[in-house]
């Protein structure tokens, strides 16, 4: 392995940031940052931690990883945590009622060697005791599960970043750059932000033409959230789907069409 090998996987690495949703124990965060440095992941993000951060029990549980913990990033929520990023694998233990894109943790590795090299990805935690809401869900593209033992399913946080992030490496690590990467795209993917607005958009356009009815939405929105985020939409086709809305709700409010 040479050294432009070597500084490729480390820049894979460097586009993932670690993010844990509502963190009630200061002691896991630090136990998170301690798993993260371990693997070679340096970007760690609170989003609403439960807990009052910075905390001496995460100091003391990350032993020599304490520098990522005086880089992190504290922000509201998770919308805010992956705003500018372009892909987002959220971690799942529980059946949904509308099952989202799934990866295992080895395919979570593949996943990140296969990504583009401008694309800025979020592996997501949700709380201790209740992972991710259901929302939360939403935002991600992917959902992966890491397949415990029926018999005693519970899996310390610290336990399943150090699991997810070793997946990772190892495929950063084993990864051949000069045979893998994908051919560019000629526009930069969309945001989560920018999708978002999108959504909001769309789910207005088809109240106002009668397709989806505030009162009974059902899992409409749901499943159209499934089928673009499967589909990763860059800036450009965004931008079509924006202006398509635009033109639907001139028509149909009487207004002057461009």
């Amino acid at each position: 392995m040479d050294d432009t090998d070597t500084d490729e996987r480390t820049q894979m690495l460097a586009r993932v940031r670690v993010v844990l949703v509502g963190t009630s124990h200061a002691g896991n965060i630090g136990g998170a940052a301690r798993a993260m440095k371990n693997m070679g992941l340096t970007r760690l993000v609170l989003a609403g931690p439960a807990v009052a951060f910075p905390h001496p029990e995460a100091t003391w549980r990350a032993v020599q990883a304490a520098d990522l913990l005086e880089s992190a990033v504290v922000t509201r929520d998770l919308a805010e945590a992956v705003a500018d990023c372009t892909l987002v694998i959220g971690t799942s233990a529980r059946e949904r009622r509308i099952q989202l894109p799934q990866v295992s943790p080895r395919g979570l590795g593949t996943l990140l060697a296969d990504s583009r090299a401008d694309e800025e990805v979020a592996l997501v935690f949700g709380r201790e005791d209740s992972g991710l809401s259901n929302e939360e869900l939403r935002l991600c593209h992917w959902h992966v599960h890491i397949p415990t033992s029926a018999a005693y399913s519970s899996l310390n946080l610290a336990a399943a970043v150090q699991i997810l992030c070793y997946e990772l490496r190892v495929a950063c690590l084993e990864r051949a750059p000069a045979k893998t990467v994908l051919p560019e795209w000629d526009e930069p993917l969309a945001t989560v932000e920018g999708v978002e607005r999108f959504y909001v958009h769309l789910e207005e356009t088809l109240a106002e033409i009668g397709f989806l009815k505030p009162t009974a939405p059902r899992q409409l929105m749901t499943r159209l959230r499934r089928l673009f985020n499967r589909v990763r939409l860059d800036q450009m086709e965004l931008n079509i789907l924006r202006g398509m809305l635009t033109e639907i709700q001139k028509s149909v409010r009487g207004g002057p069409r461009t």
